[in-house]
This record gives C-alpha cells, structure tokens and sequence, in this order.
C-alpha cells in the first residue's frame, strides 16, 4: 500500500513540473474542395487575419489552431488558383472549440458554403445535448459542469438528476424506473467495474467523486453492442481526461452535519478501537483477528474535532501536439451520527424493538486518477487510464444505551431485564483500475475502437467487534443465546477481473440523404472472487459468571488473565468461504440505415455466459459444501427506431430482450449480519430472469442547451428477482424468484429550458424531471410433481404486490441562476423527491397459515430533499462556494403494516426511523 502511495506522488510531482495554465479556446475544422465533389482539399492556407499566426491543412482537409485568446477573430482561407474567403466575427471562447466547415473552390465567395459550431468539452450540457440528438438509442447523460453547478458530490447524487432515477435514502441504492442493483449494470469508460460490497452486484457510485467525473450517461435502452445483462440501464461512468487547455489548480473545502455540530455529540464522537491502525486514510495492522480478542480493547474511542474537510490538486499538461497529461489526487474525511429508532415484527408480534438505536459514522475517502491520451496521428488515437480508490469506513452503532431495548430471545419480561447492543466495524475498500483504449481509423468507411481492462478490488473488514449485554442498573450480563454474541470477526472479498471489447464499423453508404452502416464486435469478461469471513466469540466456561461493572467496562473482562484463569473461553466459529467465478463472452452483429428523416437500428447479440460458485458456509442447504454453475446462453434482439419530424423535433422507438444474471452473494448461502441483528443469506436455487423492454419517446430542442421530452416505457420481467422473508422460525431474508411476471410501466417528462437570457446566454433556468410508474408482480406457488404446493409467496389476501424498489412517482428539479457577469455570481436550488417504496417484500412465515402468520412489506416513506448551492468568482483564479444540503431534513422512515392476532385490526409500525440532518459546506477553488 504504501508503495502505490509513493507512486501516485510521484505520479504527481511529475505532473506538477510540466503543468501550467491556459485558459484559451481552440479553432478547428475541415476545408473542402467544392470542385472536387468536397473532398478534402490538403494543403490550404488558414490565417487569423491581422497576425502572424496561421496553418495549413493536412491530408484530409483538418486543421487546428490553438491556444487562440478568447475573443472575435476573422480567418482568411485561401488555396492556389482558388477564390479567397474570409470570415468575420468568429468567436472564440475559453475552453470550448469552435468548429468551421469550408468549402473553396475557383470563383467561390458565397458564405452559404461555409459552416460554423462551437463544441465544447463533453464535461458540458450543450455538447451532450447535442450528442443525444444525434444518436439513435435513447442515452441521457450529465456532465461535469453541470454537476458543479447543483452541488453534487459523487456519481450516486449524480445519477438522481436524470429523469426516473431515485435513491434508497436508508442503503444508497440507485433505482432506474424503480428497477434496483440487480437490474442494472456498471461500467467505466465501457468496461465494466465489480461492486466493493458483499451485498451489490454494482459499485457503491457514491466512491467516484464529481473530480473524477467528466460525464455520467443511463442508457435506458440497450443496442446489441451493451451488456445483455441489465434490464433498467446501463450506467457508464466517463471518466475526466485533460481538455484543450493545461490546468493545475486546487481546491480545499470544510463543513459539518448539524447532527454532528450538536455539543453533546461534537465532544464525544464514536469511533472503533480500528481507527488506531489508520494513519492518512489507509489501515494497517500486524494483530490478526484472533489476537485482537485481548491485544485490543473493546471499547469505542472518541474522535477530535469532527468537522468534515477535503483537499484535492489536479495537473494536466499537453506535451507536443501528441500528448496529453492529466492526474488529480484528493482526499475528503466525512462525519454522519444519526439517532433514531428500530423495530422488528415478525407474524404481526413485536420481536426487537430498539428505542435508541444509534450510528456514528466516519468515512475518508481517497482518489488518484491518471490520464494519458496520445495521438499517434490523424486516423490513430491511444488513451490509458489508472484509477485507484480507497475508502475507509468507520462505524460504531449502539442499540438499547438508555435501559429500553428488549431483543426477544434474550430474556422474559419477568426478570426485569433490558438488553445493549454495541457493533463496531471497520471497512477499507481498495479499487485499482487499468483501462487501455484504441481508435483507429483505417478509411472514411472503416474504423475499430477497442479497449481491455484490468480490475483489483479488496473490500477488507479486518476486525468487527460486536457486543451483546442483559442489563439493568443492578447488573450487567453476557448475553445468554449464543457462544459468539461477544466477538470479533473478519470478512474479506478479493475481486479480479479481466475485460475487453472490441467494435469495427464499416459504412457501407454515405451519401447525402442516405447512410448504410455495419457494426459488429465482441465483449469477453472473466472475473473471479475469492470471499472469506470468520467468527471469533469469546464467552464464560461452564459453571462461570463473569459480569462487567457497566455496558462501558465490556473491555475489561476480555482480559488474557480471565482466559488464563479459565473463566472465558474462545469459540472459533469455521470460516464461511466462498469461490465464484463468471465467464462471459459475447457477439453482436447491427445494421444502422438513414435515409431522410429516418433512422433504423436493429441488432442481435449472443452471450454466453456461465457462473460457478463453490461455497463452505454454515446456512449452506444439505451441509456447508456444495457447488452451483448457472449456464445461460441466448440471443438478445434489439431495435431502435428515429424519425426526426423537423430540425428540433424527434420521435424514437425502441425495444429489446435482456436478461438479469444472479450474482455471487444472492447464490452463494453466506449469512451476514447487520448491526441490529437482521441477517441475510444467499440462495443457491434462483435463477436469471428474462426481461422485455419497450420505450417511446418524443423530443422537443428549443435551442442547443434547452429541451423537452416524454417517455413512456414497458417491461416484462419473467422470474423477478426479491429480496424476501424466509419461511421458517429464523425470521431471515434471502433472495427468491418470487413471481413468474412483473409488469412495469410508466411515463417520463424531461424539460431544460432558459427563463431568462441575456445575448443568448442562459441566466435563469428551469430544469424538471417528473416520472410516475405503475408496477406489480404476480406472487406464485411453487408446485411439485404430484401438483402439491411445496413453496407460496403470497400471503394475506395478497396475490399481486409491487416491485421491490419502485416509486410510483419520481420528481426531481433545479431552479439555476447566473449572474453572467465578469466576476459572476451562481446559485442553484435543487429540490428532489422519490414517493414510498417497497424495501422488502412480504412474505408466509407458514404457508399453511399464511392469513395470520405472515410479515408484510417494509416500505420506505416518501422522502423530499432540497438542496442550495451559491458560487462566486472573486478572480480570475479564485471561486468560493457555500453548499447547503438536506434543508427540509425530513424523516427517514421504513414502515411494516401489523395486524393485531387479537383485534384484527391493522396498523402501520415503524421498523425504522431517523434524520440524517442538514448540511453546511464551504469550498475554495485557486486555479494557478
């Protein structure tokens, strides 16, 4: 670790010697020979009229100027024996590049041959506006500047400022049209990225900060050349390479959560014994598990000065005409406390309840990027990527402190008993990314791109300290249920992935209202885990009592005296292990046509793919060995349709058949516990399901930053994936096919538009994305030979239910403000909303009984969020920024509908409730 530490500095020292600033805009083009059909016309002469600075075209008409001050300019173009043009009044911005399109010929003076755009980075909203309206599948995207604008942190917050995306405020899962992790799928750069927890099949996106960022796209749709393997999007992450102009600047930025800034809580933040081993964000530690049971203490330390705070530093140089360099390094340490409330039902009686249920949290998170992009010349293009996250997590979570808490299998209400729960843990995930990425054109009809990566990920939990005490104020007591309810524990997940994907296109025809294009190429992906977890409890020998003086002294007992003296045993639990492996390959043949206003794509994909899991764990079913391979191999289909009604006007059509793979951790029968003690498992039987996608839409762009659309959307998903109650007296969750069919549908409403302008410019504007959906599955009984039913997932009355995750309404909205002046000022105001949703679905504890012994749904309520954002240049080089988050600060509540065995009357519980608290961040941004 500490040698890739070294390594990144050195990375960046490098860097910081070749960076410099420039903030000029870039003048570009093609001159073409009108004679000659408009070929390309090599070796024209272009001069900025008035100086000295000027070039000449290459082979294929291309020239480029750069470094231009912003400003107006006007360009002579001129060739041998051909009329001279010149053009007036270009301008020239800061770090965008305008585009010119001429055509010379002898005689020619006429302007109208003569075409002007200005194209900005793909950071920007008007050059991925206008690359959605070029392209035939339906693709949104946001980009770096616009998530600057609305104050937005990571690529999770980014994702929710598209249209039907929403958040699980209680997990941080990313739903798209209420389809959650399972249905989607994650790539970087196109390639696909593994999930740092045991629990995700994508990767937390709150790990990729908005500096890392250069834009974030859903596809909605899938093309043959996208992973079958998603059936709400695909979400890519593109991430930052340096742009036209050399930058190297800093940024530093401080705050704090108001649940934090409370004194009672400021002075006396928790953290685990684990933060010891934390020196500049990275953990290390030469105890083992094991031997931390007494080498360690088992109390919580208190943190100094909890106060959130960030720093980062970013270089990029372009070296020659070839090269360009960019790296970026940062760091940010992030504190959350939420105090709240958690209980648990199970056939409609109270089992848990927790009134005090208590979480601090701490979090640093590190980022290093690397980019380097080399042009080897006109038609070939090389960029590589390194990426390297760590992230580490520190949670202490205390249940039951104030003397209330009753956990049901630990003590009867008789013997006056009250129960404490303390769960420490530590979590550092480390990812390391290597992509290499090829443009090649060989013609003007046939071009490859290819890229092939390398995947490292360690999420590493060396040492979860968890504590379970009887109390009340005489005495305190070991908990009673079980020989590991005092222990320490390790988890450790190693994921190694190689990919690849390669894509050729060949345009068959090209004419001016025709175009016929072939696309063909393949993806491969093999990627292996290695998964681990162990148990070490600590408990008294028969015939022994040991007692802490208080729920603060558990530490003192785990002493190696009282081991010595034989009142403490240590019970070694056997490790849970896991090996899974996916190998993937894939084909995929589509046919592009234009003609007109029209655009058809259709494309057929073949995937293959197979998933092995062999697995030693204690809840595995017939014994704790076994094995699963799940084999799929299908075609998919898929079509898009465009027809553009006018310039400004679009309708599209698309469809497609994907499926959704199970993953590891829903295969692999590994219990996890979480801190109040719900446990979830996998489930070696589920199987894929398979998913029918239709969507249409119209669009509407007023202008090249302003745009109106509406969607509406189908999904058939045959054998849907849950996240349910087992049936049984364990009370656990497990992931099941609980249906054959959900159905989902819905429309979607996306508007962009400028309220107030000035010379063209955007001052005020309104950005709304509204999505109401409808959904529901068909609950199933699971039949055997005989006809009998072996399995049901209805209960209640209930054979139809919604699906997991999705909200029958998505709104989310920004209202922006720009001063447009020298030293402008920018404001926004961000507002968010994502009606209740289905958590867990319900399910029989007794399928023979399932009218009264059942658990319904836990759904969680309808959350809105506002946030307010303000900026202001106070220099050329330096901007400060003040963001303020979570103002409404709303609840944060999962409710479960309870009937009452007695009365028959139901009503609605709290499972779980808190406040994550409102937000204050101040930023400094100094550009050298």
């Amino acid at each position: 670790m500490l040698r890739i530490k070294h390594n990144i500095t050195l990375i960046l020292l490098i860097a910081i010697s070749l960076s410099g600033l420039s903030q000029n805009g870039t003048v570009e083009g093609v001159v073409l020979d009108k004679e000659m059909n408009d070929d390309p016309l090599p070796f024209a002469n272009v001069l900025v009229k008035g100086t000295a600075t000027g070039t000449v075209t290459d082979f294929d008409g291309k020239f480029s100027l750069k470094n231009l001050d912003p400003g107006t300019y006007s360009f002579v173009f001129s060739f041998v024996g051909y009329e001279t043009i010149t053009l007036e009044n270009i301008v020239v911005e800061a770090d965008k590049f305008t585009q010119l399109s001429v055509s010379l010929g002898p005689g020619s003076n006429a302007l109208d041959e003569v075409i002007v755009q200005v194209v900005t980075s793909r950071e920007r909203e008007e050059a991925l506006l206008l690359d959605r309206k070029k392209a035939v599948s339906i693709k949104e995207s946001i980009g770096a500047s616009e998530l600057s604008r609305l104050g937005v942190n990571d690529a999770a917050a980014a994702t929710t400022k598209i249209a039907g995306i929403g958040k699980t405020q209680g997990s941080g899962d990313v739903y798209v049209r209420g389809l959650g992790d399972r249905y989607l799928y994650t790539t970087l750069n196109g390639l696909p990225i593994p999930s740092d927890d045991v629990d995700k099949k994508n990767i937390n996106l709150d790990l990729f900060s908005t500096r890392l960022i250069k834009n974030v796209s859903v596809s909605k749709t899938t093309t043959a050349a996208i992973s079958a393997d998603q059936a709400s999007g695909n979400i890519n992450i593109d991430s930052k390479e340096l742009g036209i102009n050399d930058v190297f600047d800093i940024s530093i930025g401080t705050g704090g959560n108001e649940n934090v800034t409370k004194k009672d809580v400021f002075s006396n933040f928790k953290v685990s014994p684990n933060q010891g081993n934390v020196t500049s964000g990275f953990y290390a530690t030469n105890t083992s598990t094991r031997k931390a049971i007494t080498q360690q203490t088992w109390t919580p330390e208190t943190e100094n000065t909890p106060l959130d705070r960030s720093a980062a530093i970013s270089f990029g140089k372009k070296i020659g005409d070839k090269l360009k360099v960019l790296a970026t390094l940062g760091q940010s340490t992030a504190y959350d406390y939420r105090n709240g409330e958690f209980r648990r039902f199970r056939s409609n009686f109270i089992d848990d309840s927790i009134p005090d249920a208590i979480t601090w949290r701490k979090t640093i998170a590190t980022t290093a990027l690397l980019d380097l992009n080399y042009k080897i010349d006109e038609k070939t293009t090389l960029r590589g990527n390194t990426l390297f996250i760590n992230k580490v997590s520190d949670e202490v979570f205390e249940g039951g402190r104030a003397g209330t808490a009753t956990i049901f299998e630990e003590t009867d209400p008789s013997e006056g008993l009250f129960q404490f729960i303390r769960d420490q843990n530590l979590k550092e995930t480390t990812l390391i990314v290597g992509q290499l990425h090829g443009k090649h054109l060989f013609s003007d009809t046939f071009r490859v791109n290819w890229s092939t990566g390398y995947n490292n990920l360690n999420a590493d939990e060396p040492n979860r300290i968890r504590n379970e005490v009887n109390f009340n104020i005489n005495i305190v007591e070991l908990g009673r249920t079980g020989n590991t309810q005092q222990r320490k524990s390790f988890q450790l997940i190693e994921d190694n992935e190689f990919n690849g994907l390669a894509n050729a296109q060949l345009t068959l025809i090209d004419k001016d209202s025709r175009s016929l294009k072939l696309d063909f190429g393949g993806n491969f992906r093999n990627r292996t885990r290695n998964f681990i977890s162990q148990y070490f409890g600590v408990g008294p020998r028969r015939g022994f009592t040991v007692t802490p003086a208080s729920i603060d002294e558990i530490s003192a007992i785990f002493s190696q005296g009282t081991f010595d003296a034989n009142r403490l045993s240590l019970n070694v639990e056997p490790a849970d292990k896991y090996y899974g492996e996916l190998l993937a390959y894939a084909g995929y043949l589509s046919i592009t046509y234009q003609s007109g206003n029209l655009t058809l794509e259709g494309g057929l994909r073949y995937d293959s793919s197979q998933i092995d899991i062999s697995y030693n764990a204690a809840q595995a079913p017939g014994g704790r060995t076994g094995n699963r391979t799940k084999a799929y191999d299908r075609l998919f289909p898929s079509f898009n349709v465009k027809y553009a009604v006018s310039e400004k006007h679009s309708l599209r059509l698309a469809g497609s058949i994907t499926q959704t793979l199970p993953e590891f951790k829903e295969i692999a029968p590994f219990q996890y516990v979480s801190p109040t003690g719900l446990i979830t498992f996998g489930n070696p039987d589920i199987i894929a399901s398979k998913n029918t996608n239709i969507d249409l839409k119209w669009e509407y762009f007023l202008s090249d930053s302003e745009l109106i659309s509406l969607t509406s959307f189908y999904k058939k998903i045959e054998d849907p994936i849950n996240t349910s109650v087992t049936r049984g007296s364990t009370g656990y969750f497990s992931f099941f096919n609980t249906a054959d069919k959900a159905t989902v549908y819905g429309l979607e409403l996306e508007s962009r538009i400028n309220l107030i302008t000035d010379e063209g410019r955007p001052k005020l504007r309104l950005n709304l994305n509204a999505t109401r959906m409808w959904h529901s599955q068909d609950l199933k009984d699971v039949y055997d030979a005989n006809g009998a039913i072996t399995e049901t997932f209805k209960y209640k009355d209930l054979t139809k239910v919604g699906l997991q995750g999705a909200s029958d309404l998505i709104v989310n909205t920004s209202l922006n403000y720009n001063t447009l002046t020298e030293k402008p000022i920018q404001s926004t105001l961000a507002f968010n909303y994502a009606s209740e949703k289905i958590v867990i679905l319900g399910g029989p504890e007794d399928q023979a009984t399932k009218d009264v012994d059942y658990n319904d749904a836990i759904v969680e309520n309808g959350i809105p969020t506002m946030d307010f954002i303000v900026k202001k240049t106070l220099s050329d080089r330096l901007q400060i920024g003040i963001i303020a988050k979570n103002l409404i600060n709303p609840n944060i509540s999962l409710t479960q509908l309870v009937k009452n065995p007695n009365t028959g009357i139901e009503t609605n519980e709290t499972v779980l409730n808190y406040k994550k608290g409102r937000q204050l961040r101040l930023n400094l941004n100094y550009a050298f």
